[in-house]
């Protein structure tokens, strides 16, 4: 005859555990008030959004149009695009050959403020200047040009004399400057107009770029630089080389795709590697900016094709049709819960409700946050996530139970099934968000979705399982109910077997 095991000693305190998610979702409530999050942001497939389809042209001398660097400027715009917060975006590359055209679709209203930033070739070059004047021609005023600038050609005096920066095309850059010759420019809001010098410092030699706030200039937006050590040593002999001369040539021009942002007077050498861009940004121009550059300048300038609103690829009934399927099976996954475990489907209802409470919680905040958006794909993570989470009861469960046949109490099975049960939950929750991960880094488009929402509902699951499937069922094998093992508690001896193995024993 066997002797049931020893009660299991615990220390485990359901009440602090229920204190830390309650405190999980206090937290990211009020981070969802904060920031005045109060819907889920949808994607291309349920929303729609913007599209604009870009068609390459040479950004400079050399860079001719091929499909590498076609390949290329959709990685960069990519990057640019995620580094803005606008998750579940397309960028995509269309045709063959040298006729290929990028495609960007982004969802949301606000997709035509990121199509307008992605575009942008972000040409950075660091110029002296040679001479500046009133950014209208020398016809309009005859003080804009005294005698021909020396060192240029007479073709750049005339270009320069002839200039008009009060024009709209003057002021929409080109991205097809030389970085080896002397330039004409107008800087950015018309009112001046220079001749610069072959550039000496290029945007491929920064490290970093950042937006901040610049107090000395009365808390405007500015963006700070860092130069790579190549970028370092030519910033710093430039900038000792026009500290001593004459206005205007001991400025440099800070040029982005053909027009000046700042032209600083230099009054010290800088050979510290870094420098500041300033010209009456706003806190998105800065942010805008600084994100353009720190992915590098495009391999190609773009001329604009026409910006469409792109309808929702999934229509509205498809989608009803979709969530009224999930719902009834999450409905018959309930009515199964309570017909297999009886009284134990009130914990398992009340996880599932908990866990779709803090999933929501959690897309509204990173939805703000990150620019997370749910898409079709998304859904069917979550989907495929839920069949993890009802496996975690299972496990317990069924730990519990086998703990009841082996002799113990209710109370005393619900701790050493745990102990079991939670080595199998964290594996097997291990195993999921490792392929999520995987499939973060390594896929593209739809299939990221997939794997951040998979991600996701994997670690809501754990975060239910620990901090309130356990507690609860320690609470509830205090109630006579349960510990007694009525026969519709789900811990009856019936229902844990206790009964087939003694008559098996008896025989």
């Amino acid at each position: 005859m066997s002797t049931p095991n020893k009660v299991v000693k615990t220390s485990t305190r359901p009440g602090r555990a229920l204190a830390i998610l309650a405190l999980i979702f206090v937290s990211l409530g009020a981070t969802a008030f904060v920031t005045d999050a109060t819907s889920v942001r949808l994607g291309l497939d349920l929303r729609g959004g913007t599209s604009v389809t870009l068609q390459p042209r040479a950004s400079a001398v050399g860079n001719d149009v091929t499909s590498e660097a076609i390949d290329q400027a959709v990685e960069i715009i990519r990057q640019r695009v995620n580094s803005l917060g606008v998750a579940e975006s397309e960028v995509t590359a269309q045709g063959s050959g040298t006729n290929r055209q990028i495609v960007i679709s982004v969802p949301g209203e606000n997709g035509r403020r990121v199509v307008d930033l992605v575009g942008q070739t972000a040409e950075l070059r660091f110029r002296q200047v040679l001479a500046s004047g009133l950014g209208v021609p020398a016809s309009v005023d005859t003080s804009t040009v005294a005698t021909p600038v020396a060192g240029v050609s007479d073709a750049i005096n005339q270009a320069f004399a002839n200039l008009d920066c009060t024009a709209a095309a003057s002021l929409q850059g080109t991205g097809t400057d030389d970085p080896s010759a002397a330039i004409t420019a107008c800087s950015k809001d018309g009112g001046t107009k220079y001749i610069l010098a072959p550039a000496e410092v290029l945007g491929r030699q920064i490290s970093k770029a950042s937006a901040g706030i610049n107090t000395q200039a009365g808390s405007a937006w500015s963006v700070s630089l860092t130069f790579n050590g190549e970028g370092t040593s030519a910033f710093g002999a430039l900038t000792a080389r026009v500290t001593s001369l004459p206005e205007p040539t001991n400025q440099v021009a800070i040029v982005l795709d053909g027009i000046v942002q700042s032209a600083p007077r230099i009054n010290e050498a800088i050979p510290s590697g870094t420098a500041e861009i300033t010209g009456s940004f706003t806190q998105v121009e800065a942010q805008d900016l600084a994100n353009v550059l720190k992915y590098g300048a495009l391999p190609l300038a773009f001329d604009r094709g026409e910006v469409q609103q792109v309808s929702p690829t999934l229509g509205a009934e498809q989608l009803d049709a979709g969530l009224l399927a999930g719902g009834l099976g999450l409905l018959l996954v309930v009515i199964y819960s309570f017909l297999y475990y009886r009284g134990l489907g009130l914990v398992i209802t009340g996880s599932l409700a908990m866990a779709a409470a803090l999933l929501y919680l959690f897309c509204l905040v990173l939805g703000e946050t990150i620019g997370f958006t749910m898409t079709l794909a998304g859904i069917a993570g979550i989907i495929v996530a839920v069949g993890i989470t009802a496996d975690s009861f299972v496990i317990y469960f069924e730990r519990i139970r086998d703990e009841i046949r082996e002799g113990r109490s209710l109370r005393s099975a619900v701790e050493s099934g745990w102990a079991k049960a939670r080595r199998t939950i964290l594996v097997a929750d291990a195993v999921s968000m490792i392929a999520a991960v995987l499939l973060y880094f390594f896929a593209v488009g739809g299939v990221r979705g997939f794997a951040f929402s998979l991600g996701l509902t994997t670690l809501v699951d754990l975060i239910i399982v620990f901090f309130f499937s356990k507690p609860m069922m320690t609470f509830i094998a205090r109630f006579k109910f349960f510990n007694t093992g009525h026969r519709f508690s789900g811990v009856s001896a019936k229902s844990s077997g206790v009964a087939s193995s003694t008559s098996q024993v008896e025989a």
